[in-house]
């Protein structure tokens, strides 16, 4: 039987009912209880927690009503599928909690900006190279590594670095973790919890609910043509600036040198430090890649970070972090007591895949990948749904947003894209106050779909949304 182990406060003005459903609901949002997984029966959970079978009921219902659980006749209650875009969003109404199992089977295109295509993916080098790290270190894997992450790999993600991205830093500056969330964790303890990070609006949401689950304070920065709004940033009160600058997510747009300069000269006068995620940084479609802002830092006041899941696959969660030199030397005397957070084996193998040219080459393929299929996106885009549309942020990364010429709201967008199959997703959560003015606009994600899927479900958005 799944355990459930609630602490029920029987004193409480709030019914144990109301208790018991949502402790339910928090383990289903932190993906402790999984989608399909079958609840206790009341009957068992009633004996289990010594409570009333109508107490139990009642938070079964409940968990019913909101569509976060389905009754099946003779089978049990079994979990939903909450979106993962939404999921985040704990203790607050869930905008679009999929329904029912059947509407997730009718979704024909998921146009999900986090999918890379998987089928390109070079599984027998990748499999070598496993095998090759497994025989040829065996025991030495059964012990913990340095907590920075393997010299070897951290060797290869600098040499890299400078080649690509114009990134300046040594190998014991590198510190890798499991995704950008972890390493946002650790940059909290490095920099001290009393710092105020400036975040961009509208900006990525899984970093600002991290410092702000971690009591960080954070106060948002509205974004121009240029990127974040270094004059706004100058009145704030912030020491922290987290910047997208290769790419702005969601926007799309790239920071030009002016507005770089000018961030830069707010950190030396602020005695403050940008973190720079290099969001989709290797995919950019219209003129020359632009170096990264760290290039350009000679004040040690640029935070790097950047990651493998575009670039590979989301499911290998290794990213990495390019510390200055002082925040480095904070990190080696005070924070090598946190162990690594990846796998030795899986960073042995990315070593390995990077050091014999496997990645460059299956880079090189998925931007000329990626190129196509954004062109048929915009030629579908400009074939079914022309003037009604305005297309933001082409040029670079994996995704678009779309402004729609309507009246409808941007929630019916979606769920009428949804009626026929389409999966789109919203703006809304990328802002602060979860809204903003002016036209809906929904976020269009190609990577993992193929040139066919692509436009057929453009035309479906377009029936969808009667715009014919």
């Amino acid at each position: 039987m799944l355990e459930l182990t609630p602490i029920l406060q029987k004193d409480s003005r709030e019914p144990l009912y109301i208790q018991l459903a949502e402790f339910i609901k928090q383990e289903i949002m932190n993906k402790h209880i999984l989608p399909n997984e079958k609840l206790p029966s009341k009957r068992k959970l009633s004996t289990h927690l010594q409570l009333s079978l109508n107490t139990v009921q009642a938070a079964y219902d409940q968990l019913c009503a909101e569509g976060y659980v389905e009754s099946i006749p003779r089978k049990g209650l079994f979990v939903l599928n909450i979106d993962e875009e939404y999921s985040y969003q704990l203790g607050k109404e869930i905008p679009y909690v999929e329904k029912k199992k059947e509407q997730m089977k009718q979704v024909k295109m998921d146009f999900n900006s986090g999918k890379v295509d998987t089928k390109c993916f070079p599984y027998n080098n990748w499999r070598k190279l496993s095998m090759q790290s497994i025989y040829e270190d065996q025991n030495s894997w059964f012990t913990n590594g340095d907590p920075q992450g393997e010299l070897n790999l951290r060797e290869q993600i600098a040499k890299h670095l400078y080649e690509a991205r114009g990134v300046h830093c040594y190998p014991n500056q590198i510190v890798i973790g499991a995704g950008t969330q972890v390493l946002i964790g650790l940059l909290v303890l490095l920099l001290g919890r009393d710092k105020i990070f400036a975040l961009e609006n509208p900006g990525y949401h899984r970093i600002r609910v991290v410092l702000q689950d971690m009591g960080i304070s954070t106060i948002p920065i509205p974004i121009d043509e240029n990127g974040m709004d270094v004059s706004h940033l100058n009145k704030s009160k912030a020491n922290v600036a987290y910047v997208t600058p290769s790419h702005q997510f969601p926007y799309g747009m790239i920071m030009p040198i002016t507005r770089r300069f000018e961030l830069l000269n707010w950190a030396e006068r602020n005695n403050g430090f940008i973190i720079e995620d290099d969001y989709d940084g290797e995919y950019r479609y219209k003129g020359k890649p632009i170096p990264a802002l760290q290039g350009l830092d000679g004040n040690n006041r640029i935070i790097y970070l950047g990651t493998f899941s575009k670039s590979l696959i989301p499911s290998l969660r290794i990213s990495y972090a390019v510390l200055p030199e002082p925040l480095s030397s904070v990190y080696q005397n005070h924070f090598t007591v946190y162990k690594q957070t990846v796998s030795r084996m899986h960073q042995d193998t990315l070593y390995r895949f990077i050091k014999e040219g496997y990645w460059n080459s299956h880079l090189n393929k998925m931007r000329t990948l990626y190129r196509k299929k954004r062109q048929v996106l915009l030629q579908a885009i400009h074939r079914y749904l022309d003037r009604n549309v305005e297309v933001i942020g082409e040029n670079a990364g994996l995704h678009i947003v779309l402004e729609v010429k309507t009246d409808w709201s941007e929630a019916r967008l979606i769920e009428k894209a949804l009626d026929f199959g389409v999966k789109v997703y919203p703006m809304s959560p990328y802002y602060f106050q979860n809204n903003y003015p002016g036209n809906p606009k929904v976020i269009i994600g190609y990577g993992g779909l193929t040139e066919l899927e692509i436009e057929a479900g453009v035309e479906l958005l377009m029936k969808a949304w009667e715009l014919v």
